[in-house]
């Protein structure tokens, strides 16, 4: 059978990255052009920065991707794009730059969610990994925990009611004074630490989860008693939120009857967390899969893994995609 080669554009927060992916598992580049620098004396992103950002490298991004692969762009069978969920103006950085090439070169298109690219980041990382699994997919901007029946087959079993995970690791990180990125700050510091201050737990009869008290706990504690350790307050923010992420997984694990867990999104770059996870691992005889960290964090690879799986499927998206900023998995 043919290689098949595709080129991966993401640009749905606040990096720029195009890669070159071969058979959906093997990264020939994976250029990720980031602005953490730029967003972070604002304390967090700003979307019309990022959109202005993306457009002043994403030529210059691609380009580096295919010399980096050593291919041409004749050479590209698919183009594939995030085009949601995300900030509007940034996807729409993709999604038109994504179409023009489509347009130019004849080559199919394919519009990924970029919530099912995260999942895929492990297709690249453990290359005998395949459906059926749970995965849970913990980030910035999201909080999901999915049944994954096959590659393009999805049911939501739980999600948060409000701050995703990473939301609450940001907000917690700003008012203890850790500044931005939130989520390896709070890492960082709570290995100093001890989880000996008790915050709340949330528990619902469903696979659903909530952080914002967890996350109001935290700050509440922090204006009321100056001289909390705020290496204890991270340590034990990380073991109460893990404690919620690991009781739904424990759940989606029995209901489904499998002994396979897919971290995916930047969170599951969490030292903590991880660690947590191959303790449930080793105890409950589950095999606990991970990104490798780069592929963690929003990158084009995981979304050509993503449309790869998407176009041996059948699947193209003709040019009058447009960015769905709420895209739904």
């Amino acid at each position: 059978m043919k290689d098949i080669l595709v080129l991966g554009i993401e640009s749905s927060c606040d990096e720029t990255s195009v890669a070159v992916v071969k058979n959906g598992r093997e990264v020939l580049s994976n250029v990720i052009n980031s602005q953490i620098n730029i967003h972070e004396k604002y304390g967090g992103v700003v979307p019309e920065i990022a959109s202005r950002s993306h457009v002043e490298v994403i030529n210059m991004v691609m380009k580096e991707a295919l010399e980096r692969a050593n291919v041409k762009l004749e050479n590209i069978d698919v183009i594939a794009t995030t085009y949601g969920p995300g900030l509007v103006g940034a996807l729409l950085v993709g999604v038109s730059y994504a179409k023009g090439l489509s347009y130019a070169t004849g080559k199919p298109l394919i519009g990924v969610n970029h919530i099912k690219g995260h999942i895929s980041a492990n297709y690249i990382t453990s290359k005998e990994l395949k459906p059926p699994f749970i995965s849970l997919i913990i980030s910035g901007g999201h909080t999901h925990l999915a049944y994954v029946k096959d590659y393009n087959t999805m049911e939501i079993l739980g999600k948060t009611r409000d701050d995703a995970i990473g939301e609450a690791f940001d907000k917690v990180a700003r008012v203890i004074g850790l500044g931005y990125p939130g989520g390896p700050k709070v890492d960082k510091l709570a290995k100093e630490g001890s989880p000996n201050i008790k915050l709340p737990i949330t528990h619902f009869e469903n696979m659903d989860f909530s952080f914002s008290g967890i996350k109001t706990a935290v700050i509440n504690l922090n204006h009321k008693e100056k001289d909390i350790n705020k290496a204890d307050l991270c340590a034990s923010f990380e073991y109460s939120a893990t404690t919620m992420l690991l009781n739904n997984v424990k759940k989606a694990v029995k209901e489904k009857n499998l002994k396979k867990v897919v971290l995916a999104g930047g969170v599951s770059a969490n030292s903590y967390i991880r660690k947590e996870f191959d303790n449930f691992s080793k105890e409950d005889g589950i095999e606990i899969f991970y990104p490798e960290l780069i592929l963690c964090t929003d990158n084009a690879a995981m979304i050509a893994s993503a449309g790869y799986y998407d176009y041996i499927d059948g699947k193209r998206s003709d040019l009058t995609l447009n960015a769905v900023p709420n895209l739904k998995l």
